[in-house]
């Protein structure tokens, strides 16, 4: 293998074995204590207050992405980044409705927008490292796999056998992917320090969340969830400045 093979092989040969290792295991079901937030406080009759409104920032950095769009000189990035920033106003919209009310079925309408922007990310990355065709046809494709991934997992909770493994899929793989493409390959229009910090940031929103009842108890006026809000904003934000080619 030479040239761009092996470094294809790499990203095939961990795409295979993440999906592969995912299906390994059982069945993964939501976990009903997923909804227990440490932060419950009502203010001005909203109740888990900061959980929802923290997704403001969601809604005001996809905002702000769709505003520079006429400014985005890469019009074969145009269709993802599109998709990409409307997902992320979605995000904060659906994610608002479901900490309004908590539930498993209003989970679906917090994740499948996420999973959207997941895919979208994706496509601008691929694009950019590996191939500028290649990123434009897998755009839809891997939208609707990850739309497909929300469906098929609420439709296994509506069975009573719910079924996590191929959100999972969706939602880490291009955790491990993203930052491959980034050390095997150049990149000629997403700006690479940009990228580690949506990447570094995204991770640093995962532990908030992971510690959300720690970081609450700690700190007394924030929890980890809402933290995570505002750093999955800031990742976002990170994302659409590393698109170096916008006529500021």
């Amino acid at each position: 293998m030479c040239g761009q093979h092996w470094r294809r092989w790499v990203l095939g040969a961990v795409t295979v074995g993440g999906v592969a290792a995912a299906f390994w295991v059982p069945p993964i079901p939501q976990d009903p204590t997923y909804h227990a937030f440490a932060d419950r406080r009502t203010f001005f009759g909203t109740p888990n207050f900061w959980n929802v409104w923290s997704n403001l920032a969601f809604v005001l950095v996809g905002a702000f992405g769709l505003s520079r769009l006429s400014r985005l000189r890469s019009s074969a990035l145009r269709s993802a980044y599109v998709v990409f920033c409307s997902g992320v106003v979605c995000v904060g919209v659906g994610s608002a409705s479901y900490h309004y009310a908590p539930s498993t079925p209003a989970l679906v309408w917090d994740r499948l927008p996420m999973t959207v922007i997941f895919m979208a990310f994706v496509s601008m990355v691929v694009h950019d490292r590996l191939s500028e065709p290649l990123g434009r046809v897998l755009l839809w494709p891997l939208v609707l796999a990850g739309v497909a991934s929300v469906g098929y997992w609420h439709w296994s909770e509506l069975q009573g056998r719910g079924d996590l493994r191929a959100y999972g899929v969706i939602h880490f793989l291009p955790v491990l992917l993203m930052p491959l493409m980034l050390i095997l390959y150049t990149g000629k229009v997403l700006s690479a320090p940009w990228l580690c910090g949506s990447l570094g940031t995204y991770a640093l929103a995962k532990v908030a969340e992971h510690w959300d009842h720690v970081i609450y108890d700690t700190l007394g006026f924030v929890s980890g969830h809402s933290l995570k809000h505002v750093l999955g904003a800031l990742a976002v934000l990170w994302a659409i400045l590393a698109v170096r080619r916008f006529r500021w």
